[in-house]
């Protein structure tokens, strides 16, 4: 037997996750919700309650929409078929962007699984911060905010989460998702063509599966998916019902499209609830309408 041939079956591949099973093929779509009353008074969320607005709900329309039909140019990473799985967190601003998401498939007249809570996509816990605006957060809790943008694996919210804290139930989460997403498939093999544009007709087209959450929580989603401790938090952002897709590629994730916004075409008008023009890609990463 010769070196390459044993560690083909006894070594995990470079880039895999621990969390990842050995030689699974999946895909995995992070679709965050849509924009809330909070995110329009510029207040962090957290953990506490905040309805969608008039637009989020027509934001979580257009992105099941689009879900529904993949092959719709430019096409979607993904299977043309049902999801295997659809996840979501129970905050109500996920667990609504999810029905709608339900409901625009129907209406496309394609199947889906129900969608089922997940506690652990919740949104990072904000402690003293959440229904704060950024100004009454930095007059009071200045210093701990300054350092949760800068070093977010130090800092957290008074009496909230801390990253370590958030990873342990992420893990846990993606650990059940991803062994019903193995659980009676072959392993996929590294021996393929790992290069996008090089035709593959032997390989299967790969269960795939929906979650829908918060982007604070699919930025540890992220870091756990691709082995990357928690200071690389901030490398990632989810627009406002952004489609993101990950591609398991025989226990290696791999980023297929990160944070897709053309399918929010069609809601480029003044939000009734702000009388403000919508913002635009940009604006998402400003302020709290994220886990700031």
């Amino acid at each position: 037997m010769t070196l390459e041939s044993s560690l083909r079956g006894a070594e995990r591949p470079s880039g895999a996750a621990p969390l990842i099973p050995s030689g699974l093929d999946a895909i995995l779509v992070l679709l965050r919700h849509g924009e809330t009353e909070f995110i329009v008074q510029r207040r962090f969320q957290g953990q506490m309650e905040a309805p969608l607005t008039a637009r989020g709900e027509e934001q979580a329309r257009l992105a099941g929409a689009r879900l529904a039909n993949p092959r719709a140019r430019p096409s979607l990473p993904i299977p043309d078929e049902p999801p295997h799985a659809f996840i979501s967190s129970p905050l109500g601003r996920a667990w609504r962007s999810a029905e709608l998401v339900s409901d625009a498939f129907s209406e496309a007249g394609r199947a889906a699984p129900p969608p089922r809570p997940e506690p652990g996509l919740l949104e990072i816990a904000q402690g003293d911060w959440e229904g704060l605006t950024d100004p009454e957060i930095t007059a009071r809790f200045g210093d701990s905010l300054a350092g949760w943008r800068r070093w977010p694996d130090r800092f957290h919210a008074p009496g909230g989460e801390s990253l370590a804290q958030v990873r342990e139930r992420v893990d846990a989460a993606l650990a059940r998702l991803l062994g019903e997403m193995a659980d009676g498939t072959q392993p996929g093999t590294m021996d393929r063509h790992q290069v996008l544009g090089y035709a593959d007709h032997s390989h299967r087209s790969p269960r795939w599966a929906l979650m829908v959450g918060h982007g604070g929580v699919f930025r540890v989603v992220m870091c756990s998916l691709l082995g990357l401790p928690p200071e690389h938090f901030w490398n990632f952002d989810f627009g406002l019902a952004a489609i993101t897709v990950i591609e398991i590629r025989a226990g290696r994730a791999v980023v297929r499209a990160l944070n897709l916004e053309g399918h929010l075409i069609a809601d480029a008008t003044p939000g009734a609830e702000s009388g403000e023009p919508a913002p635009g890609p940009e604006d998402h990463a400003l302020g709290p309408s994220g886990a700031l």
